[in-house]
């Protein structure tokens, strides 16, 4: 039995287990052996392993030194799944990545810079950078401060996030089909328009009311009602392959779900929520169920989408929110927001910024046996 050394960690509404680079096999077939057995999968209680039993918590983040000079650390990301042998390779998550800076100022890998730390990750798998900027004092990272994101009780100190170099993450484009709308032929659902966007991971945006949904459903009777969820995943595979990303990705794109806001009842807390500030709604559906939250990756993505002259987003989006850098998008468990800045003159999107903020935690340190 070997035993490894891991720190668990939360990063926005995620957390996973973070390895150093040098603990796990390099072979791609043995690390996911390994890390498959960590986590506990497959299992959909996870009773043997790490894991959480849920898309959020099923997660493993692998950082080591740069493998290029203009970056501070390397990270790859693991998507676990729970109930089947299998790990995606092939993405980013926008959540537990504000947990990679930290991780790696407290582990020795990047020097503290003051009270503020900028570190440069490149995203090895998908060979995108994110920048990353945070708290640090005496040397290591803050954790404690004011700062609140619905999803996660308390408060913690602030992490920034910079996605705006993550535009074509997977596809090489930021429009994988060269189209702001598609219409996709969708088996037992029929003919289904979309937006299909790839920044910082591809989502495709269908609008809600086409699937008979008012936004009010709660998580667990949609992951429930398997007739919905086959039909989400049956417009997710006609997506990824009019996207061409059959082959890179098991579990993209994402599949958001886009209304107006309407009130509706907070996942975590059970409290009625308002429209009064929302952009947008969306619930996201990936990895074979709802997320309980909003993936930060689908965050940025979400808010490009707002911006984007065409989209089935901008449909919704008022006409003062269409001014605005800031989209706030509404979730079974909150709101979560995102700066977005950009021009789109003449048939031409270019994105300037995409930032988003979120906190961390260290949660634990130690050694896992397999």
């Amino acid at each position: 039995m070997a035993k490894l050394k891991c720190v668990i960690m939360r990063g926005g509404t995620s957390k996973g287990v973070f390895f150093h680079d040098n603990e796990l096999p390099e072979n791609i077939e043995e690390r996911t052996k390994t890390v498959l057995r960590v986590l506990g999968s497959p299992d959909k209680r996870q009773i043997d392993g790490l894991g959480g039993a849920d898309l959020l918590t099923s997660k493993v983040a692998i950082v080591g030194p740069p493998s290029r000079k203009d970056a501070d650390v390397d990270y790859v990301f693991g998507q676990v799944s729970v109930t089947e042998p299998v790990i995606d390779w092939g993405t980013i998550c926008g959540n537990l990545s504000a947990a990679v800076g930290p991780f790696a100022v407290d582990e020795g890998l990047v020097r503290a810079q003051g009270s503020r730390t900028t570190v440069r990750v490149y995203c090895r798998n998908v060979d995108k950078y994110l920048g990353l900027e945070f708290e640090t004092g005496a040397g290591k990272a803050v954790y404690e401060g004011n700062y609140a994101i619905d999803g996660v009780p308390g408060t913690s100190s602030k992490i920034s996030l910079d996605y705006s170099g993550t535009a074509g993450i997977l596809t090489g484009s930021l429009l994988p089909t060269g189209n702001r709308k598609d219409v996709l032929d969708v088996k037992g659902v029929g003919k289904i328009e979309a937006t299909i966007i790839d920044v910082s991971t591809p989502v495709a945006f269908v609008r809600a009311r086409d699937l008979g949904l008012k936004g009010t459903e709660a998580a667990k009777d949609m992951d429930g009602d398997r007739k919905l969820i086959e039909s989400l995943e049956q417009i997710r595979l006609e997506a990824a392959r009019l996207a061409k990303l059959e082959g890179k990705s098991i579990f993209m794109p994402m599949l958001a779900l886009v209304q107006e806001p309407v009130p509706w009842t907070n996942f975590i807390t059970g409290a009625p929520m308002k429209t009064e500030g929302v952009t947008i709604m969306s619930k996201i559906y990936a990895a074979g169920m709802m997320h309980k939250a909003y993936p930060g990756t689908g965050c940025v993505t979400t808010g490009v989408a707002a911006k984007l002259k065409g989209s089935i987003v901008d449909e919704f989006i008022s006409p003062a929110d269409k001014d605005r850098e800031t989209v706030t998008i509404g979730h079974f468990s909150g709101l979560i927001n995102v700066d977005v800045r950009c021009r789109d003159e003449g048939g031409a999107f270019e994105l300037e910024k995409a930032v988003m903020y979120r906190t961390a935690r260290r949660v634990m340190e130690g050694y896992v046996y397999v």
